[in-house]
């Protein structure tokens, strides 16, 4: 036997040398996949209860070396692709989405809406992931290529980040009709991956703001053995008529599930949600259980539902999930115990952001070196901040605020200018994509520049990029109007809260 034929054989069955000697590495069939990943889980179970054993005999596990940590959803960086909806047209945000899709909608002064569902993904090591859009996407594509693209992924594995738009084919001429017809179009994509063995795609929602490990939610459906597993959370009476609703027994199957009910039908829904494991309070005052949009869903199941069950469904709360139950597919809900909040409406958004600058309502923070949230590398100068009065708010790079304003529980977005004795209370400034030139401004009527101009207010309000406020302007809602529509005029307001839109110009003097 010569040396090649010896290096074969101690290489194993699945490895092989080339004839100029690297390592070569047949893929794994779909059941050998299944064999690998059961006798994995079985060597576990077995140092799981040979731990159980030595400490029931008195021998404290810690005392003892560390098992290997075996990673029983298998590697999900190979087998599970993150699937981002994009949403529609983001009605309930606009004009946040006049000009962006909702997921590249600014958040917190640095990142976007984006940046949560990516972030969370990485951290969970989720590298293969695809947003799904139709509405405006341009700047939703330049922001996932310059942040993420360049750094996902490695020497051998495969990452992306990538956008796919609405587009006609011979086999669609239709634009996304929903949520399970976006996914359906790219069906055709989603197989290349399954050939490279993906096995599950975790399909998750752009305007959610939350915090969560995926490896957790993939195990636990793996486990159940259930074609979808569905994330879920108590919730209140007042809330739970926008949500899809379950009922699940005590295993934590879906056997009702009832998407956006209202009235009696909402009344039916009610249960105990200590089954979530929450407190009796808890369970009292929430005592719906809510879908959150994010599920995990196996890939072989989710082709047959689509394509062949229900080739007419385009959603999957109204249509695919309680036709899967249906069927006799096993849905399953995944109790989530972190904080989630759906930002789609303009209030939503604007109480999550302001919500962030404040101690005693944040739920949320970005400061967690566990589970960062990444966003693009901007390369700004710090923010310079001159004899101002600043309390309880968050400043992004690249900002100048001058002498005598005075910033209380806001939100000041990248490149952001505030002119002298201005007063920011309660309000979000989204800040600005570029820094503009004396030559540049000479183009604007007035040389009016970007920002707040000197003296002016700003109070319960959001300022969209690249937005231009003059001089002694008041944007302050001062007749308490609930909803208007100004968009001659460069606002719009939505709840009481006044939003400037972005690229407009408000006039010196403008009272709101």
């Amino acid at each position: 036997m010569n040396v090649h034929q010896t290096q074969t054989r101690k290489l194993g069955s699945q490895t092989s040398l080339c004839r100029h000697g690297f390592v070569a590495r047949r893929p794994l069939s779909a059941k050998a996949r299944v064999v690998s990943r059961k006798a994995q889980v079985v060597k576990a179970q077995a140092v799981s209860t040979s731990l159980e054993t030595k400490v029931a005999n008195g021998v404290s596990a810690a005392a003892n070396p560390a098992p290997p940590n075996f990673d029983y959803a298998g590697d999900i960086s190979k087998t599970v692709l993150g699937i981002i909806l994009g949403g529609g047209a983001g009605t309930r945000l606009y004009p946040l989405t006049k000009k962006r899709a909702k997921p590249a909608v600014p958040l917190g002064a640095n990142y976007r809406l984006i940046d949560i569902p990516v972030s969370n993904c990485l951290n969970s090591n989720v590298s293969k992931i695809y947003c799904l859009t139709q509405f405006n996407s341009a700047s939703l594509n330049r922001h996932l290529s310059q942040a993420y693209n360049s750094s996902v992924g490695g020497i051998n594995t495969r990452g992306f980040v990538e956008v796919l738009a609405a587009s006609q084919s011979s086999a669609s001429k239709s634009w996304f009709q929903g949520t399970a017809d976006a996914v359906r179009q790219y069906m055709w994509l989603f197989e290349e991956a399954v050939r490279e063995g993906v096995e599950d795609f975790l399909i998750l929602s752009g305007d959610h703001l939350y915090r969560m490990d995926y490896r957790d939610f993939v195990r636990k459906h793996r486990e159940s053995g259930a074609a979808i597993t569905i994330a879920a959370l108590p919730c209140a009476e007042k809330e739970a008529s926008a949500f899809g609703l379950m009922k699940i027994d005590d295993a934590g199957r879906v056997i009702e599930f009832a998407e956006k009910p209202k009235g009696d039908a909402l009344q039916r829904m009610k249960v105990d949600t200590s089954i979530l494991g929450v407190d009796p309070a808890t369970a009292q005052s929430k005592p719906f259980i809510a879908s959150m949009g994010i599920y995990v869903m196996s890939a072989k199941a989710l082709r047959e539902l689509l394509l062949n069950r229900m080739p007419g469904a385009n959603d999957f709360g109204n249509e695919v999930i309680p036709g899967a139950k249906d069927a006799g597919y096993k849905v399953q809900a995944y109790a989530f115990k972190g904080y989630w909040e759906d930002i789609g409406t303009v209030e939503a958004f604007y109480n999550a952001n302001l919500a962030l600058a404040d101690p005693s309502k944040a739920q949320f923070s970005f400061y967690d070196k566990d589970a960062p949230i990444y966003t693009m590398s901007r390369f700004l100068p710090p923010s310079k901040v001159l004899d101002c009065d600043v309390s309880m708010s968050i400043i992004g790079d690249g900002c100048v605020i001058k002498a005598g304003s005075k910033i209380h529980n806001s939100i000041i977005g990248i490149r952001s200018l505030v002119g002298t004795d201005c007063i920011i209370d309660s309000a979000m400034m989204m800040g600005a994509d570029y820094y503009e030139t004396l030559e540049e401004c000479e183009y604007v009527p007035g040389c009016l520049p970007m920002g707040v101009g000197d003296g002016s207010v700003v109070r319960k309000a959001i300022i969209d990029k690249n937005a231009r406020i003059g001089p002694k302007c008041q944007i302050i809602n001062k007749d308490g109007v609930k909803e208007a529509n100004r968009e001659d005029q460069g606002f719009v307001i939505k709840d009481g809260i006044v939003v400037i839109i972005k690229d407009s110009c408000i006039p010196a003097g403008t009272i709101i």
